[in-house]
């Protein structure tokens, strides 16, 4: 499978790029809206894995070329950014095609980070509305700490929580997710859960923040 991480020279484009790059066959495109940063960090993503003795495919485009080219598009830009995301990448979206939207909306002050929640109401639900028809939306990937994902030396043994309206996007994506060593996926629900999940990033940061030895914290359901 061909997988898009659109703004994937950022901390969870990177991390996940690697971890798929690492643990899988699949072909990773690296999407920007700068398609000379995006070859530059496939470049650096394809040195780390190969330092490694892992020969991947790493590709670098600008964020529609990368759509174009992918089976499964990763929204991995700031909350801000991924309506205009999605609609600047539409027309090179196909019917069956899957967007991935792991944003969180937060506000940091003095007490920390709190969770923004938009007025869609999630995250998810703002790529969803702004995703075009036959392309379902997938909510995942939400609560994992992106230097976790990014160092490889790192077993993950935590959870990702997936939600969606598609019953077989969701089961594809859940695949994708399991087949990073560590990660497990876990069935949350249709879209309308995704506020609860996304709601959980920023209490992780806060507690990582304020206890030595848990930096980078992810989560396990038991």
């Amino acid at each position: 499978m061909r997988i898009a991480l659109l703004g994937g020279t950022g901390e969870i484009g990177e991390g996940l790029a690697l971890r798929w790059g690492h643990d899988t066959d699949h072909d990773i495109v690296i999407g920007s809206r700068d398609p000379e940063k995006a070859r530059e960090a496939a470049d650096d993503y394809e040195a780390e894995l190969d330092g490694r003795g892992v020969d991947a495919k790493v590709t670098g485009f600008e964020n529609a070329m990368a759509a174009d080219r992918a089976d499964v598009v990763v929204l991995a830009v700031p909350p801000y950014h991924v309506a205009d995301t999605v609609e600047a990448v539409a027309d090179n979206l196909a019917d069956g095609d899957i967007l991935i939207s792991p944003a969180t909306g937060m506000q940091r002050d003095e007490d920390g980070f709190h969770y923004h929640p938009p007025d869609a109401g999630s995250v998810t639900a703002i790529a969803a509305a702004a995703a075009p028809d036959g392309v379902p939306v997938v909510g995942a990937f939400h609560n994992l700490a992106a230097g976790r994902l990014a160092d490889l030396d790192s077993d993950l043994g935590i959870d990702t929580l997936v939600v969606a309206d598609d019953t077989d996007a969701k089961a594809t994506v859940s695949s994708l997710a399991e087949d990073i060593d560590g990660l497990r996926a876990l069935d949350a629900g249709g879209l309308a859960n995704a506020a609860e999940i996304e709601s959980v990033t920023p209490l992780l940061i806060n507690v990582a923040m304020n206890n030595d030895g848990l930096h980078d914290l992810g989560v396990r359901f038991d």
